[in-house]
């Protein structure tokens, strides 16, 4: 299988699974903020997104206007907001709840969409 559909089937299933959690049980979203404030949980989650955000960019730098480019986008975003998170801690938690409260409804409404786009990209679920 080719990384890029490897790809876009792992992260649009992982968005659609994300914004499914975070509707249903909306105290994660408050829970997952409270947990940032916790040094231990915040390296592990630092580490995780560095070695996820790396993992993507070496196997998947592609920047065509396709698809491709948002997997590969992902990866960058997901690679610096762990070093941020690593480097600043305090300035980027401080950060993503400011970002977080203003438009936490476009956030996950946007990953939904995306993780939607992705799955029809490689499902060829509905053709346009």
């Amino acid at each position: 299988m080719d990384s890029s559909v490897f790809l876009a089937k792992f992260w649009g299933w992982y968005l659609i699974i994300f914004f499914l959690i975070l509707s249903l049980n909306p105290k994660r979203i408050k829970q997952i903020f409270n947990d940032l404030k916790d040094e231990k949980f915040l390296i592990i989650f630092s580490f995780m997104a560095i070695i996820i955000g790396l993992l993507n960019v070496i196997f998947h730098n592609i920047w065509e206007p396709n698809y491709t480019l948002i997997i590969t986008l992902i990866g960058w975003t997901s690679l610096f907001l762990g070093l941020a998170l690593f480097m600043f801690p305090k300035k980027t938690v401080k950060w993503l709840v400011i970002i977080n409260v203003k438009m936490v409804q476009v956030i996950y409404t946007l990953l939904f969409l995306i993780g939607i786009f992705l799955l029809n990209e490689v499902y060829g679920i509905v053709l346009v």
